[in-house]
This record gives structure tokens, C-alpha cells and sequence, in this order.
């Protein structure tokens, strides 16, 4: 469930695209007003400019011809045409020479421009008569064509603004098409889909190059999901074919022993074959339980042991009767120290030896080596034998629970397929990895401990 404080993807795009085509196009609009002010107020001086050099010549050239009369006659046609424009000139003792104003002089809404001028005499060799001219511009018609150009700009803002939002959140919608159809695909999976092509579960058909690797990560998730459930099936169905088997055993005898009165000796032989049974259901749970705490991340308590051949041999004492039994020979080869946990080292050589000794040729040697690697520093513990090989499509899933390369499930009363599994995951517990290698009638089975956790014996 989506939160409500959380925006959906597509409405924080939308907002975004919104504030962001607000924010731009808000600083074109400001940027066109301040320079299409700054070119006004230029042109306003310019034609200031223009006006002053035009009356100062009219004035100072005009002069020495005409009678005041036809100057002031100039002066009034200088203004014609130019509303915007209004004139004062005045003497040098205040009196007024000539005024023609559209708007007050005080006006706060006028460029004004003062400066004097010295007229020249109607006489020659007579000193000028100097005046104060001031010229006004008004500054109105410029002012309502800026509020106009004002307005103009932020309703053109704002109306492509909101175009903008709206196709944006059509253009979201329509770009997040993809994501939907994926989001759909995913709901459409279930248990069933696991047996499909892995690589048919979520189809990049028409999805684009960047959700591509989170397909194919999603494809290569469900692919590691479909291994974990079909492991579990085969689990399951297995953990019900070993535990079935017993069980009827049992339920057998104890009906068979209740069907008519028996003497005490008979009933013991039928209580000792039911322990057996037992036994072995115990076992198999307790291995099931020992894999299920490596599963978790359990990790192995390490403690130093002084010679890996001396713990080697304490297995090998243990495996002694079935070695005789089976006419195998055992050999040592290679010694090292290691912090290891100890317990679980011979529970996984004792696992191995097992393995061995089942499949071994009668008379033959098995081989128990100790490598310590100095260049990585890594410690390899493996068992040999000559026996039957084992085809290359087993070698991969030999470790799998339950799991056995021949079809007949032979030694299945003392063999419930869990001690490879057992080896594994004492090697994880350690940091290692186990591995199996079968070719030319010798199968060897082993596991490799990181660096760091043996050192070469002196």
C-alpha cells in the first residue's frame, strides 16, 4: 500500500516538469521586460540627445538671422509633431522667452534635460545673451507600452505553463507505459510461471534500454527462485520418500506384532528392528536440523588444531571395521595446522570416508590428503578412491540434499543422502566451498578452507 505522504512518480514528474517550464519560462519573461526597459530608457536618452544638439544649433544659428518674432515661430514648428516633447526658455534674469508645456514641469513621469546656451547678438561685436533651456520627455507612452508588454508576457508565461503541465503529465503517463506493463507482468507471476523459460518471464520486448538490466536482474532473480523451489519440491518428496519407508516398516510391525499374543523374546526382536528404524528417522532429522542452521549463516567456532593428520586418524579409527569389512586400505598423506572447528572437521571427514568406503573397488587404496597451499594460504582437505566414475551431469548437483548419481539408490538402509550436503555446509560454515572430481575411475571429494585459517606445519 502506498503511502499518502509519498507522491507517485508520475504526479512528482509532472510537478516538477511544471515548476520547472514556470521557473524558465518566468526568467525569459523577466529578462525580454528588463532589457526591453533598458532599450527604452536608452532610446528615451538618445532622442534627448538628438533633440538638445538639434535646439542648441536652431537656436545659436538661427539667431544672428531672424527677429525673436520668426524664432519663436521656429521654435513652436521645432515642437510640432512631438507631443511627447515640452520647452521652456528663460533669460538670464528669470523672464520667460518662451514656454510651451504638455505636461507639468514638476511632472515625475518626464525625462527633463537643462542645460544654458548663449544666444548670439543681433548686433555684430555685442556679447551673447545667455538663456536656460529646459526640455522635457514624456515618458508615458513608453510606460504603457512596458505595462502592456508586462502583462502580455505573464499571461504568455503562465498559459505555457499550464500547456506545459498538461502535456508533461500526458508525456509522464505516457513514458511510464513501460513500468506499468512491467508492474502488470509482475502481478500476473505465480508459482507456476517458475517452470517457465526464465528468460520469457518478464518480456523487454517493448521496454526501454534503461529498465532492460533490472529486467534481466529480475529474469536471473526468478531463475535462482525457480532452482530454490524446485530443490525444495525435490526435498520435500524426498524427505516423504525417507521418512515414508520407516514409517510403514513401522506401522507393519507393530500391527503384525498386535495381531496374536507373542513371548517376550519374539516382541524383543520386533522392538530392536523398530529402534533401528527409529534411528535412522533421528538421524535423517538431525541432519535435516544441522542443514537448516548452516542455511541461516551459522558459523563454525574456531579453535586451533595442532595436527589435522592426528584428527584425521581419530576418523579413520572410527571407520576401521567398515574399512576391513569392505578389504580397503587407508593412507595419510600430508599434515597441517589449522583454527578450525574441530567437531564438525570429523563429522565431514567422517562423511567422506563413509562416501569412499561405499564406493570404493575391494582391495583398493583410499587416499586421505591434507594439502596446506602457501601461495593463497588456503587449506584443502580430500578423499580419494577407486571406484565407478561418475558421469559429468551428476557432478553438479552431488551436494543436493537426498541426492544420489545411481538411479537404483543403493545402500539406501544406511545412506539417506544427506552426508554430501553435510560436507557443503560445514565448508560454508568455514568460508570454503566444497568440490568433486571424477575421472579415470578416481573419484575425489574434498573442500578448500579460505586463507587465513591454517598455517604450515615446522
Amino acid at each position: 500500500m502506498t503511502s499518502p505522504s509519498i507522491p507517485h512518480l508520475g504526479k512528482r514528474l509532472s510537478r516538477l516538469l511544471a515548476l520547472q517550464t514556470m521557473l524558465v519560462l518566468g526568467l525569459v519573461c523577466v529578462a525580454v521586460y528588463w532589457g526591453s526597459l533598458l532599450t527604452v530608457m536608452q532610446r528615451q536618452q538618445d532622442n534627448l540627445n538628438h533633440k538638445q544638439a538639434a535646439l542648441q544649433h536652431l537656436l545659436q544659428e538661427g539667431r544672428a538671422s531672424h527677429t525673436p518674432g520668426v524664432m519663436m515661430h521656429m521654435l513652436s514648428d521645432f515642437l510640432t509633431g512631438h507631443d511627447e516633447l515640452s520647452l521652456r526658455i528663460t533669460g538670464s534674469s528669470g523672464q520667460l522667452l518662451f514656454e510651451q508645456l504638455r505636461q507639468p514641469v514638476d511632472d515625475k513621469r518626464s525625462e527633463r534635460r537643462s542645460f544654458a546656451i548663449d544666444l548670439p547678438s543681433a548686433q555684430a561685436g555685442q556679447p551673447g545673451q545667455p538663456v536656460q533651456v529646459l526640455l522635457m520627455l514624456d515618458r508615458r507612452p513608453d510606460d504603457a507600452l512596458l505595462r502592456q508588454m508586462a502583462w502580455i508576457l505573464g499571461l504568455a508565461a503562465i498559459s505555457s505553463a499550464l500547456l506545459v503541465s498538461v502535456s508533461s503529465a500526458f508525456l509522464v503517463r505516457r513514458g511510464l507505459a513501460p513500468l506499468h506493463s512491467l508492474v502488470e507482468q509482475t502481478r500476473q507471476l505465480g508459482v507456476q510461471d517458475l517452470t517457465r523459460d526464465w528468460q520469457k518471464r518478464l518480456d523487454d520486448t517493448d521496454q526501454p534500454q534503461e529498465l532492460r538490466p533490472l529486467i534481466d536482474q529480475f529474469n536471473a532473480l526468478l531463475e535462482r527462485l525457480a532452482v530454490a523451489y524446485r530443490q525444495m519440491e525435490a526435498f520435500n518428496a524426498d524427505v516423504a520418500h525417507e521418512l515414508n519407508t520407516p514409517l510403514t516398516t513401522l506401522i507393519s510391525s507393530c500391527e503384525l506384532a498386535l495381531r496374536k499374543p507373542r513371548d517376550a523374546e519374539e516382541l524383543r526382536d520386533i522392538l530392536a528392528s523398530n529402534l533401528e528404524d527409529l534411528q535412522r528417522m533421528a538421524g535423517i532429522v538431525a541432519d535435516m536440523l544441522f542443514l537448516s542452521h548452516a542455511d541461516r549463516g551459522e558459523s563454525a567456532r574456531r579453535t586451533l588444531v595442532p595436527s589435522m593428520a592426528g584428527l584425521a586418524s581419530e576418523v579413520i579409527d572410527y571407520h576401521e571395521a567398515s574399512l576391513q569389512e569392505a578389504g580397503l586400505q587407508i593412507k595419510v598423506e600430508g599434515d597441517a595446522s589449522a583454527e578450525v572447528d574441530a567437531r564438525l572437521l570429523r563429522r565431514a571427514l567422517s562423511n567422506l570416508l563413509g562416501n569412499a568406503t561405499r564406493y570404493a573397488h575391494a582391495g583398493s587404496t583410499i587416499a586421505l590428503r591434507i594439502i596446506n597451499s602457501t601461495p593463497d594460504g588456503t587449506l584443502r582437505l580430500e578423499v580419494s578412491n577407486i571406484g565407478p566414475e561418475i558421469a559429468p551431469e551428476h557432478l553438479p548437483r552431488l551436494f543436493d540434499r537426498f541426492y544420489r548419481s545411481d538411479a537404483s539408490r543403493s545402500h539406501g538402509d544406511r545412506n539417506h543422502g544427506l552426508g554430501l550436503a553435510i560436507v557443503a555446509a560445514i565448508a560454508r560454515m568455514h568460508g570454503g566451498q566444497a568440490f568433486v572430481d571424477s575421472s579415470q575411475s578416481i573419484t575425489t571429494v574434498g573442500m578448500v578452507l579460505p586463507a587465513n585459517t591454517s598455517t604450515a606445519m615446522r
